[in-house]
């Protein structure tokens, strides 16, 4: 049985019914706000599991939600750049969390559409943030890519991603970075 973890402060609380079905009945849908909301929950309730490197996975597929930027939801649960860096560097060494900084940089390296240049710079985001809260992961030597610098990344969230979601990438990894 995993270890059961405290919760993150950065995503809503955890409901112990859910499970894969929380975000199955949105496969034919539009993956907006609830899509987005669903995700939150459900990567609060696997990381209180344990289950760190799903929780992860949940807040990648939170963070490939449709959203304008414009919805209420944002003011309450802003993107999850913060419960993002917060998992990954609470993650304690007993539990399983895989590489994120690998995952992120082949994410973003094989990333298709829809919105194929703002999910791709999120999870270059979230690679930043990995590299800032846990350094001694290391890259993947077999993926040949250019890693991007922090400006590129911030540059390209203001050109592709949602009203201020540039500033507030940029003000996590200022606050993990402290």
């Amino acid at each position: 049985m995993p270890e059961t973890l405290p919760p993150c402060p950065y995503l809503p609380a955890a409901r112990a019914e859910l499970d894969w079905r929380a975000l199955h009945v949105y496969r034919a849908e539009v993956r907006g706000e609830d899509f987005y909301f669903s995700c939150l929950e459900y990567a609060q309730t696997l990381w209180q599991r344990g289950l760190a490197a799903r929780a992860l996975l949940c807040l990648d597929r939170a963070l490939g939600a449709e959203l304008s930027g414009e919805e209420a939801i944002l003011r309450d649960w802003p993107l999850p750049y913060a419960a993002m860096a917060w998992c990954i560097a609470q993650t304690p060494t007993a539990v399983f969390i895989g590489n994120p900084r690998v995952h992120f940089q082949h994410y973003a390296d094989r990333m298709n559409e829809p919105r194929r240049e703002q999910r791709r710079w999120r999870a270059w985001a979230c690679w930043a943030l990995t590299r800032a809260v846990r350094p001694e992961f290391p890259a993947d030597p077999r993926h040949v890519v250019v890693e991007p610098e922090i400006e590129q990344i911030a540059t390209a969230l203001e050109a592709h991603g949602v009203h201020d979601e540039s500033a507030q990438w940029r003000a996590v990894l200022l606050a993990v970075s402290a």
